[in-house]
């Protein structure tokens, strides 16, 4: 990418207990390239910022009783409100373990817009309350447990930053990814051409682009079936005039 945007086309606000986190990961490799020459722009804000008590208290213990403590509803009110100004329509996002997974389609969807504001959940999660009346989307990265959620806003961002115009040198790379098509991306060879008596195949070195093509389809397809069965369940293969087996 070159040049310098005047513009950033896509905003990101995360709310977080640790805004020291930030942008981590993101100010490196592509993102942080694109972060520099401003084809899209991060603020983080800190939720603590919004307490009005000496102890800047953002948390409780849970109704009903449990273990943990749970991020009150005022406080995360607070923070939302305060870094949505009237007249931001940007997605509200509470990165989420119960949340609905990610995947290419939504990350598409975000990068096509304005940006989103990211809530960074904490301790046994958010009041619900809140989550109700911001209109919060719920959004997960995986089915397992993290200490918090800006790692998985990391991931968000890093998914949706990659695939802005401009930030990728090569377009084309971005539509012929893993998920992109419905199917886990086919295998990959470079030089040399004989690797501990390994070769690459043939076919690609053969200079028959269809040939080449029809292979990589068939060994994503083939990949995609053993591997991701979710996947292959619900993939509708191109009409080349042969089923899916």
């Amino acid at each position: 990418m070159t040049g310098t945007a005047t513009e950033p086309m896509f905003r990101a606000t995360v709310l977080t207990l640790y805004p020291e986190m930030f942008p981590g990961p993101l100010g490196l490799s592509l993102a942080g390239r694109a972060l520099e020459n401003g084809a899209w722009e991060l603020e983080t804000r800190n939720i603590r910022d919004v307490a009005t008590d000496r102890h800047r208290t953002v948390d409780d213990t849970p109704a009903g009783g449990g273990a943990g403590m749970v991020l009150k509803p005022d406080i995360v009110a607070a923070a939302i409100d305060a870094a949505c100004p009237e007249g931001d329509t940007r997605p509200r996002l509470l990165m989420s373990p119960r949340g609905k997974p990610l995947d290419q389609a939504r990350v598409r969807d975000l990068g096509a817009g304005e940006g989103a504001v990211i809530l960074c959940g904490r301790f046994e999660g958010v009041d619900e309350r809140v989550i109700e009346a911001r209109g919060l989307e719920e959004v997960s990265i995986g089915d397992y447990i993290l200490s918090g959620g800006e790692l998985g806003a990391m991931v968000l961002l890093d998914a949706v930053v990659r695939l802005l115009p401009g930030v990728m040198g090569n377009a084309e790379s971005g539509e012929t990814e893993s998920f992109e098509t419905g199917l886990l991306e086919h295998p990959h060879y470079t030089r040399p051409q004989v690797w501990e008596d390994r070769a690459i195949p043939e076919v690609l070195l053969s200079g028959d682009h269809g040939r080449i093509a029809r292979w990589r389809l068939e060994k994503a397809q083939g990949l995609t079936r053993e591997r991701r069965p979710d996947l292959w369940e619900r993939y509708t293969p191109p009409q080349t005039g042969r089923k899916k087996k």
